[in-house]
Parts: structure tokens; sequence; C-alpha cells
């Protein structure tokens, strides 16, 4: 049985997703592939040089080391061209590449040992575009190029920005490569703040996370019971702001012991329930400044969302449906699917 991990997008809450397989790990479940967007194309970038159990540690390590700088580096000349109309995005995103262009050990994802595919938006058509051959770093920083945050990222003859404005856990693209059986690593988002985030940034960002949980709750509603899902339960309560990276560990050892009690209990009937927008009845004891406290009860809503149609640049052939091999297209294809040309993309 084919096994795909898909990891959402969530900016510093990836570290989230990093405990989920850390718990993966510890009970020997190993994807053959891995789909991610935004932030979750990071983790599963990285994971693909081979999901091993040292592996997924080195990725812990990492994070740990990660400062807001590393990722989310502010400066006053830069955010005064963007609102100049000068630049199309108030952070320099060459801090993220350098942290990538060191840890990621191959160049092109087509060399990745695990195949690995990585979700991007087309700018001006809105249109789901996905990623399994071309540079890696190019591809992931396109993934994660939040919009008016980073500036897009030009590639293979599109304009592209972050993959959550369309599908922050793409189920679907596991779905059509090949899975039978999909993890879903979703982030969450900080549904438990004492106060909105207090600068434009952190609103920016908290914004996205919460609209990209909106198009994940319909993505899961619609698909469980037709497909072998199993959603992991985001973290909750999460009072951690979008920018802060200073409760990366807890994060981490937080959600491997979540993620270890879910492996052990039955799948719901509902997983979609687990991640449905909703807002805490009553102030979170000791949550200013932690991220070990304990969920209390909060009121859940399921919400809809639209999506967009998809494209394909490029295809690795460990990914590539049998019936697009023998026909020798280069991009696939379907019912919800354009294509750009194959000779142009591939």
């Amino acid at each position: 049985m084919t096994t795909a991990f898909v990891l959402s997008g969530g900016g510093n809450l990836g570290a989230v997703q990093v405990g989920m397989l850390l718990a993966l790990s510890d009970r020997g479940i190993v994807p053959d592939l891995l789909v991610g967007t935004s932030a979750g194309a990071i983790n599963a970038t990285y994971l693909a040089a081979g999901p091993s159990p040292a592996r997924v540690r080195a990725l812990a390590r990492v994070w740990s080391q990660v400062r807001r700088s590393d990722v989310f580096p502010t400066s006053p000349r830069a955010t005064w061209q963007a609102l100049r109309g000068h630049s199309s995005a108030v952070l320099d995103p060459s801090p993220l590449r350098r942290l990538l262009a060191a840890q990621l050990p191959f160049r092109r994802l087509e060399d990745a040992p695990w195949p690995v595919a990585v979700v991007a938006t087309e700018v001006t058509t809105g249109q789901k575009v996905v990623l399994t051959r071309g540079d890696a770093v190019d591809a992931v920083l396109a993934s994660a190029a939040i919009p008016a945050v980073f500036p897009p990222v030009s590639l293979e003859g599109h304009t592209l920005m972050d993959g959550g404005v369309v599908d922050n856990a793409p189920v679907s693209v596991a779905r059509r490569l090949g899975a039978e059986r999909i993890y879903v690593l979703p982030t969450g988002y900080a549904c438990a703040l004492t106060a909105p985030p207090g600068s434009a940034l952190g609103m920016a960002l908290h914004a996205v996370s919460v609209a990209v949980q909106r198009r994940l709750v319909d993505e899961v509603a619609d698909l469980q019971g037709r497909v072998d899902l199993r959603v992991a339960p985001p973290l909750c309560p999460v009072t951690v702001g979008p920018t802060d990276f200073s409760q990366t560990d807890a994060l981490i050892d937080r959600a491997r012991r979540s993620t270890l009690r879910w492996l052990d209990r039955p799948l719901p009937a509902d997983q979609a329930a687990l991640l449905g927008l909703h807002e805490h009845v009553a102030p979170v004891a000791g949550a200013r400044g932690s991220a070990g406290v304990e969920p209390l009860a909060h009121e859940r809503r399921q919400v809809a969302t639209g999506g967009g149609e998809r494209v394909e640049i490029g295809v690795d052939e460990r990914l590539r449906p049998v019936a697009q091999r023998r026909s020798g297209v280069g991009m696939h294809v379907d019912d919800d699917g354009v294509s750009a040309g194959g000779d142009r993309c591939s």
C-alpha cells in the first residue's frame, strides 16, 4: 500500500509537524512519497533526503536553532519600499534561501532520494501548481512565498506564490500521485491568543493561517470515507504568536506526545471536526508565554471555502501516474487541472 505524508503550511507552527513526524517515526510509519505546502514544503523537502528516524531528529534540531531573523527578517527600508509600491513584499527572502540551501543535500527535486511534490499557486491565474522537478530551493521558496510578506518566485515561466492560498494540505495531489493511505499533518493555527497580533506582519501571517485552515476543513470533510485518510489532530490550545520561534522545542515535544496518543486510538468518524475554527470559552490558565498548557473546552464550527484549478510543472518519473508515463505527457492533466504544455514545463 502506497503511503503519503501530506504536510500543510503554517509558518512557525511547522514545528508542530516535526513533533508529529517524530511520533510517526517512533511507530515505524514511513512514507512512500511526500507532499508539502509552504512550511510543510520545507519539512517535506528536507525529509525527502530519506525519512529515517535520524533524519527526522535532525529536522527537529534545525527547527530548534531557527530564529525569527532566519525566516522573517524585518527592516524599515524594505517596509518603506513596499509601502511606496517599489516592492511586492515587505520581507527579504534571502535569509530563508540561505537556510534552505544549507540544509537541503540535493539541488533539484527529482534528485531527492524520496519522491516529493511541492505545491504553489500561480499568481496571475490562481491555479494550483504542483512541482516535482526543478530547483529545490526555488520550489520551496515559491511554495512558502506568503503574499505581500515574501515576493513571488519566477519558475519555469510561471510566477508563483504560497501554495496555501489554494491548497494548504494537498490531499488531492497525493491521491493523484497514487497514494492509497494518506497521513495529513496539519500545523493548526494560533487558536488561543490572548490578544490579536500587535504588528502588521503578525496580523498578516495570522490571517493567512486562519484562511488556509478553512480550506483544509472542507477538503478533509469531502474526502474522509472515500480514501484511507488519517488526520493527525493539531495542537489546541496554541498561544504562540505567528512570528515567535522561542517556543519551538515545547511545540515539538507537545505535538510528539499528542500524536503518539492519537496513533494508539481508533480514528474518529469525523476527522474534519478536529480542524474546525473555534473559540475558547474561557481564558487559558497560564497561556501567556506557554506552549504546554492543557486544552480547555472550546466551540467548533465548520466553514466552507473555494478552490482553484491545478497546473503541474514537470513530473518526477517516480510520481508520474502509469497512464501518463505511457502517453509521454509532460504535465498531469485531469478533471480539475489544466495543461500549460508538457514541453515547456518538463
